[in-house]
């Protein structure tokens, strides 16, 4: 059933992707443009890991090199994949291992420029899998036979909980995953409909507000520093749309460096996208923006994606990152 789902995932982006073809057919233009500044629609969650786009539109990295963002949400990478191969957004953000299964099931995908990374610090990462503050779930193992909330289904996700639980000394095909919208996560664990909750930020720190607790840190039992997502487009864009593309990542770069020596300004951005409020804003762990992707980790992150029959093939990395 898991290698089915993928290549019906695979099946769907491919066909959406022939069917609209991609808005960058007919140069960088077409992604809209006025007065010589070129608009992008770029597909992202809304959490804490995309508040460098955010804070670097607002400080003028991306309007001075002919660029003006708009951004439009999703509730995983999974979601975003389509939407960029189809045409619907020039960029996206996605995890690494939607990226990867793209990529394994030939959908044209490249990666242009790092998203976020891991802390690598196991109780202090921007990510954790979480418990109500009585549940009698001690550690991952525990997760046997009990209801564990993702945000998407086949994801990097699926694969850091089943790593946790595995590294727990557990049995991970025992786990029940349930897909659900981060920011839901928080109600949901409180009223006991699920029981643990696979999370990143703000809803972690939402779910430690109101008394929950963390029992693992499943990115980084995956591999110290893994980077966890990045920012993409299609290959025909990249193709057709070189300049765009490169001034996509140069002013990526700028703001990924900007946002990780100014946190108190990452925290006010998110403000301007998220509802979390403040008193909760101040306790959220920001996550590490790199200007590289950590290519080893991602590598460990693959194989564990392929033992977990994730990948049609084994991901082509060179083909796939910068």
């Amino acid at each position: 059933m898991r290698r089915l789902f993928v290549g019906l995932t695979a099946v769907s982006v491919l066909t959406a992707a022939t069917a609209c073809g991609s808005s960058g057919s007919g140069g960088s233009d077409d992604a809209g443009s006025s007065g010589g500044t070129t608009t992008v629609e770029v597909g992202i969650i809304p959490i804490v890991d995309v508040a460098p786009l955010y804070l670097g539109q607002k400080k003028g990295f991306f309007e001075e090199r002919g660029l003006k963002l708009s951004f439009s949400s999703a509730q995983g990478g999974a979601a975003i994949v389509p939407g960029v191969v189809s045409g619907q957004f020039e960029f996206g953000f996605s995890n690494m291992t939607s990226l990867m299964i793209a990529q394994s099931s030939d959908v044209p995908v490249k990666a242009v420029a790092n998203g976020i990374a891991s802390t690598g610090e196991v109780g202090e990462d921007f990510e954790a899998l979480t418990v109500k503050g009585d549940s009698p779930v001690k550690s991952a193992k525990d997760l046997e036979g009990k209801k564990v909330a993702i945000n998407t289904l086949k994801n990097i996700n699926e694969t850091a909980v089943r790593a946790s639980v595995r590294k727990a000394g557990g049995d991970p095909d025992e786990v029940e995953l349930v897909e659900l919208a981060f920011d839901q996560m928080p109600a949901a664990l409180d009223a006991g409909r699920i029981d643990a909750a696979m999370v990143v930020e703000p809803a972690l720190a939402t779910i430690k507000n109101q008394g929950g607790r963390e029992i693992a840190s499943p990115m980084v039992d995956i591999a110290p520093g893994l980077t966890v997502a990045m920012y993409f487009t299609s290959t025909r864009y990249a193709q057709e749309n070189p300049e765009v593309v490169k001034k996509f990542q140069e002013a990526t770069a700028e703001s990924l460096a900007y946002a990780d020596a100014h946190p108190d300004e990452v925290r006010e951005i998110v403000t301007t996208y998220t509802k979390i409020p403040a008193d909760v804003l101040a306790k959220v762990t920001l996550p590490k923006w790199p200007a590289e992707p950590n290519r080893a980790a991602i590598e460990e992150l693959a194989r564990l994606g392929e033992a977990d029959g994730l990948f049609k093939r084994t991901p082509d990395l060179d083909k796939l990152l910068p």
